[in-house]
């Protein structure tokens, strides 16, 4: 994750610099969007990017820290609605399918950043490797406590399947993928 970054909250230019370019980097890609471009639709300096974000790297790092954050969020949710932890892989599965519908209808930022930097030793490739482990750990956590068999074996095949939902709702629509995704899900829940 970005480390040489201003805190969330300290400024309220670095927030509206981080919503401007989160919204432009989803919708458009990272390499499409320029600095120049960000600056102007946030309304801020250029002293003011830099003084925040060293490097447009260092803004995408913090771009893909917010959507960790995002996930995370939801994981703790997810886990404050129920008390029965053999309830919580099936609420999982349906907060992913809730995100891919509402939320994340152009696919994964994950994916569509590490497809966008190819190098796996980037900032933004680590980034996204301990996104992507922290989710897979994650969900090795919930199924284990919830006594689902062989939860390492499960955990990455709902990754897999999240990805494929992802991607599949973007290229082909959420309605076209969700029965299948939630089919699939089941099945590997057992």
């Amino acid at each position: 994750m970005a480390t040489r970054t201003t805190p969330q909250g300290t400024s309220a230019a670095r927030d509206r610099l981080l919503r401007t370019a989160s919204d432009l980097f989803y919708r458009e890609g990272i390499h499409a969007v320029g600095v120049d471009r960000i600056i102007a639709e946030a309304g801020v300096t250029r002293a003011t990017f830099y003084r925040h974000f060293p490097s447009k790297e260092d803004l995408v790092e913090a771009y893909l820290g917010e959507e960790d954050a995002g996930i995370r969020g939801a994981f703790a949710a997810a886990r404050e609605m129920t008390e029965a932890p053999a309830d919580l892989p099936g609420l999982v599965v349906e907060g992913l399918a809730a995100d891919i519908a509402g939320r994340h209808t152009r696919g994964c930022p994950f994916i569509n950043a590490a497809a966008e930097y190819p190098d796996p030793a980037s900032g933004v490739r680590r980034t996204v490797a301990s996104h992507r482990d922290w989710f897979r750990a994650e969900l090795v956590d919930v199924l284990t406590n919830a006594g689902v068999d062989r939860p390492a074996e499960r955990a990455g095949e709902l990754v897999l399947l999240r990805d494929a939902a992802m991607v599949g709702g973007y290229l082909d629509g959420w309605d076209a993928v969700s029965e299948a995704f939630r089919t699939a899900a089941g099945r590997t829940l057992g």
